[in-house]
């Protein structure tokens, strides 16, 4: 019987916000946090660049990108896959 390996690599789900370099995406992570002190969420936003080898990815496509290792010096995460495409 095969076993898959349980991956530690964080997986994040956002909106692209750019295309406009060679196989790289921007990616805006959206994540909900609670306020130590008034108990109320605040929606914190952080860009990511993601490696996107065949340039599938359009400004608006919902995706999932996955901890990877260094390419660039800011690129440190790869395209899993696309979630939803934008019209």
């Amino acid at each position: 019987m095969a076993e898959e390996k349980k991956s530690n690599k964080r997986v994040l789900t956002g909106v692209v916000v750019s295309d406009k370099n060679d196989k790289t995406i921007v990616v805006r992570v959206e994540t909900l946090v609670q306020h130590p002190l008034l108990k109320k969420y605040i929606r914190r936003r952080k860009k990511f660049m993601a490696h996107d080898p065949n340039n599938d990815c359009g400004i608006g496509d919902k995706v999932q990108i996955i901890e990877h290792r260094a390419l660039s010096a800011r690129k440190r995460w790869h395209l899993l896959n696309i979630v939803e495409k934008a019209i």
